[in-house]
């Protein structure tokens, strides 16, 4: 919201942003699910963005055929390197990819122990079975996020505190960090990965850390 207000408003290079999506709800563009009715009144409609340059994903096709026409349009746009190519990967290389948690660990539409998170060659792909609603979603996959330059995590709310201790902690074993936690398996191939916390959702963290320190003294 701070770039919708100046001086980023006016001293932005407008023309060079690409708009796209992580993950969308297979609802309508009016829809009260729909990320991107949440983006546009939130964001594209307060700043100059070229609608040309904003790629949302087709509300009019099956959440199959949806999912196959974006990896298309990102495709094409890689073809043309309007969008970077990851020499590491071969999947597009975008420069920022902003994504939220959920208490659950997910992010995008990428839910703990899905299918889908074990997908490799595909860009974008689909699910019908979100547990929660609504069912049907497309979503970027793990190779995609993973190529990004840049990789934003937003957690807020103390419901997501176990969440994130899971996601950062230093321990892979027991049922506190489960492999197969989606926020877990966000690593950057060559980029870098910043996460956002409130104090609440950073609330296990501070419990982490405080137990290091007394531990390191007492072993003192």
């Amino acid at each position: 919201s701070k770039l919708c207000e100046a001086p980023y408003i006016k001293t932005l290079d407008w023309s060079k942003w690409y708009i796209f999506w992580s993950d969308e709800r297979a609802v309508a563009k009016n829809h009260a699910d729909s990320n991107y009715k949440l983006t546009k009144e939130g964001f594209l409609s307060k700043v100059p963005i070229m609608s040309g340059h904003v790629y949302s994903i087709n509300d009019s096709a099956t959440v199959e055929d949806a999912a196959t026409d974006y990896e298309f349009v990102i495709r094409q746009l890689v073809k043309i390197r309007t969008i970077g190519v990851s020499e590491s990967t071969d999947c597009p290389k975008f420069d920022l990819i902003l994504l939220s948690m959920g208490s659950d660990g997910h992010v995008a539409s990428l839910f703990p122990n899905h299918q889908a998170l074990e997908l490799k060659d595909d860009w974008v792909t689909y699910i019908t079975d979100s547990p929660q609603p609504p069912p049907e979603r497309i979503t970027f996959t793990l190779p995609v996020i993973n190529s990004a330059s840049n990789i934003a995590i937003l957690a807020m709310g103390v419901d997501k505190a176990n969440a994130v201790h899971s996601a950062v902690s230093d321990s892979s074993d027991g049922p506190d960090a489960p492999a197969s936690l989606p926020a877990r398996m966000v690593q950057p191939t060559d980029g870098k990965l910043v996460w956002f916390l409130d104090k609440a959702a950073a609330s296990s963290l501070e419990a982490l850390c405080d137990d290091a320190y007394q531990q390191q003294h007492r072993e003192y």
